[in-house]
């Protein structure tokens, strides 16, 4: 290898390193419900050089990206080992998705991936792309990853951009060797469906998102619910909505679950997002809500309008306007991470507490769904305040 070849090589290794070493900054001033970081956690930059150079001159020598990735979005998360993963959702210049884990020692920066991305087995039926995993520590001792799956829907063959969409299922014991079970079966196309973390009348439990189609949730009524007998052959054979869709909100075309909930003292906490349509396309958010400890498919707090949508920068990327979100972590210590990813591009992190995230909860206003109701609503905040002046 030649002397200038090898100094190209350091030279990008250094702005790499550099890049994977930048500290991250939290913003001056928020809403006081979490508090954003401001640089992405981890973007297409961040993918280890090995995956995307070759490094022999003799074969690559003017030191090309043999493999591009666009974009790293989508990311399930744990605490393992005391550090923190995220199951990342990377997407190649192919419109390959696949799965890769990365760690950070704090949760905030520094993230780095593992030497490889994951090898996920397939099912009976191969997958043409596989993408957002929800990340589940069940109290069965495994740890599951439930994934969409995609394929072409060959009952329209002439139309290359149908797809169908069923949920994957896999499960581990320390995220490097996968098991994959049968795709779960439903009578609707499934793309967000996610594992509660304790059995629930001695069955695994789903929360879902019926769909008439691959992108339009048409009949669908929003965040299903589901018990399964068996997880090594799931099958969802009878549904019910727990948080239903509504008209003129966010999310009035559609809503999934994201990450499973979190256990409190007060009840679960979920985090979802949300879609309405607007004259740019799909917006995304988040939204929260909270169900009962005794009946997790019971809504007993709901705050209105969204929790976290795009900011900034976060407006642009492959998909413009999107917030998305399917991993956060809980230390024990109450500290929260919300890992989100912006337009489909890049990966965030906003830090905020059990105890915030509850209060927020049961202490916003509801969404009323009218004008005159949110009118109204704003009108008993002034006078409370007038009479605390």
């Amino acid at each position: 290898m030649s002397t200038e070849y090898q100094a190209k090589i350091a030279a990008l290794r250094e702005r790499h390193e550099q890049l994977l070493r930048k500290p991250n900054i939290p913003e001056e001033f928020g809403n006081g419900i979490y508090t954003r970081y401001l640089n992405p956690i981890l973007t297409a930059e961040h993918t280890p050089l090995e995956w995307r150079y070759d490094f022999n001159e003799k074969d690559n020598p003017f030191l090309m990206q043999r493999i591009m990735m666009n974009a790293t979005l989508n990311s399930g998360a744990i605490k393992w080992n005391g550090k923190y993963l995220l199951v990342v959702r990377v997407e190649g210049a192919d419109r390959k998705s696949f799965f890769a884990v990365a760690e950070s020692p704090n949760g905030i920066d520094n993230f780095r991936f593992w030497d490889e991305p994951i090898t996920m087995p397939e099912d009976l039926i191969p997958a043409t792309n596989v993408y957002d995993m929800r990340l589940t520590r069940h109290e069965d001792g495994w740890i599951y990853g439930l994934f969409c799956v995609e394929r072409h829907d060959d009952t329209q063959p002439g139309d290359l951009s149908a797809a169908t969409a069923t949920c994957g299922i896999a499960r581990t014991k320390d995220l490097k060797t996968w098991y994959r079970l049968p795709d779960l079966k439903s009578r609707s196309q499934q793309r967000n469906v996610v594992l509660h973390p304790e059995f629930v009348n001695g069955k695994y439990a789903l929360y879902t998102r019926p769909q008439d189609g691959f992108i339009d949730a048409g009949s669908g009524g929003g965040i299903g619910w589901a018990l399964v007998d068996d997880i090594e052959h799931a099958e969802v054979k009878e549904e019910k909505i727990i948080n239903a869709r509504h008209y003129h909100t966010i999310m009035e075309v559609k809503n999934g679950e994201g990450p499973h909930p979190i256990k409190t003292d007060f009840g679960w906490l979920h985090l979802a997002h949300g879609v309405r349509g607007c004259a740019s396309g799909l917006r995304y958010v988040l939204y929260m809500y909270m169900t009962s400890l005794d009946d997790p498919t019971r809504v007993i707090a709901q705050p209105g309008g969204y929790f976290l949508v795009p900011q900034g920068g976060e407006y642009v990327g492959d998909v413009m306007n999107v917030a998305f979100s399917n991993g956060w972590i809980a230390d024990p210590d109450g500290k929260v991470f919300i890992y989100y990813a912006s337009s489909d591009t890049r990966m965030h992190v906003a830090v905020s507490s059990v105890e915030r995230l509850v209060d927020y909860c049961l202490n916003t206003p509801s969404d009323g769904f009218t004008t005159s109701a949110s009118v109204e609503t704003i009108k008993k905040l002034i006078e409370k305040n007038r009479r605390n002046g």
